[in-house]
């Protein structure tokens, strides 16, 4: 008798310890909560793991509003390609992530695929082609994966490169103008506007994000990133 009332307090605190460190889950704007629910793979994740995922869902959410912006900004690039809205051309890309490992972008050039985007005679999507080199250079800093186990081991080093390319590819995307002189792609807001710093923003959370996986990781393993100034001017991106 006196063991069964043992176990069934065991019980209750073993219930109310996991119920105090259930905190709350994150409400965004947009009504997605930032909880997920306990699976069995996460026991082979380590602390550090569970972090980089965290970091590369935020990243990838990052890449998905950059895009809709863009697109919102720039409607005749999506209508190029025949399609509707922001919508689905944004959709269009994203949908690769789903399939990543048979995915076309998983083995594009994106060094290629940025410089694209800025020719003069291309006649293409430039927000596609800007946003899926974007994607494909971020995915391969993360080795391709969207799920990290204790196996696993992302380098610093590449992490701190991509967060170096990302502000060379804001630069590109800021100044890059047509023969004309016009932005051949829209960002902020243009003289006379109401200012809108949205992009900017956005960009800083994407550049921090990785720059602080960059300084886990860079812990984690003991070994040491080697800090490069980047001449952004000069649209040529660091190694990964």
């Amino acid at each position: 008798m006196v063991k069964a009332r043992q176990r069934v307090w065991v019980l209750v605190l073993v219930a109310g310890l996991l119920t105090g460190c259930a905190n709350g889950p994150i409400q965004r704007k947009d009504g997605r909560q930032s909880q997920r629910g306990f699976v069995i793979e996460n026991l082979a994740k380590s602390d550090v793991d569970q972090v980089t995922e965290i970091h590369q869902r935020e990243v990838l959410r990052h890449l998905r509003v950059l895009t809709e912006k863009l697109y919102r900004r720039n409607p005749a690039e999506f209508r190029k390609a025949g399609l509707p809205s922001v919508e689905v051309a944004t959709e269009q890309l994203f949908m690769n992530l789903a399939i990543w490992p048979t995915s076309p972008l998983r083995r594009s050039d994106w060094e290629r695929d940025f410089r694209a985007a800025f020719r003069e005679d291309f006649a293409g999507d430039r927000v596609h082609a800007y946003m899926s080199a974007m994607l494909a250079m971020v995915m391969t800093v993360y080795d391709h994966k969207q799920a990290f186990y204790m196996t696993d081991q992302l380098d610093a080093q590449k992490l701190y490169n991509s967060a170096r390319n990302i502000e060379t590819a804001l630069w590109k995307l800021s100044n890059a103008r047509a023969l004309d002189g016009a932005p051949m792609l829209l960002t902020n807001s243009m003289e006379g506007e109401i200012q809108n710093l949205s992009f900017e923003r956005e960009f800083g959370k994407l550049i921090a994000a990785q720059d602080l996986l960059a300084l886990v990781i860079e812990d984690s393993s003991n070994r040491v990133i080697s800090r490069t100034v980047q001449n952004m001017a000069s649209f040529v991106f660091l190694p990964l």
